[in-house]
């Protein structure tokens, strides 16, 4: 296990069973096409984290609808809803992972080490969202929703509808 990784997973509180399932999490499609020549798609895909990103990100829906729901019974479902579609955005994703130090994690090809993306909001929230779908996948649910719910205390706390409005709900509301 190289050094790098073992601090992610001491970062993340989580023991993985299977540590691969973490270090593709933070693989980057740039870096799996550039460290594996003549692998073909399939092999590619093997090896990259938009997989785990598109599982990381329902898991995260699901335990912050929880999470809002539970903290908010009362609130309307169209309050719920901003509260959470705020707080599963790519800004906040990007926020926490920047807080959390993800991106010296994240394995990159060259070009996009060239062009920051390792500072990229989208590529930060991606990696985060991969790194959920990796811990939901190495030890289920409840074990994702544990991590969520640390990594999103603060901004769980913080949560209200009237926070969580954003300009083109805000029009789309006036309009």
């Amino acid at each position: 296990m190289s050094a790098s990784l073992a601090k992610l997973e001491n970062l993340t509180g989580h023991k993985f069973a299977d540590l691969s399932i973490l270090e593709r999490a933070v693989t980057h499609r740039s870096w799996a096409f550039e460290n594996m020549p003549g692998a073909n798609d399939e092999e590619i895909r093997a090896a990259e984290n938009e997989s785990l990103e598109f599982l990381g990100d329902s898991v995260l829906g699901l335990a912050i609808a929880e999470q809002v729901f539970r903290s908010n019974p009362r609130l309307s479902e169209g309050d719920l809803t901003l509260m959470k579609h705020h707080l599963v955005s790519t800004v906040t994703l990007a926020k926490i992972a920047g807080e959390m130090g993800i991106g010296q994690y994240i394995r990159v090809g060259r070009g996009e080490e060239k062009t920051g993306g390792r500072k990229k909001q989208a590529l930060l929230a991606n990696t985060l969202e991969a790194v959920i779908g990796a811990i939901f996948v190495d030890s289920g649910y409840v074990a994702a929703r544990v991590f969520i719910g640390r990594i999103f205390a603060g901004e769980l706390k913080n949560a209200t509808p009237k926070s969580s409005l954003d300009y083109k709900t805000m029009l789309q509301e006036r309009l």
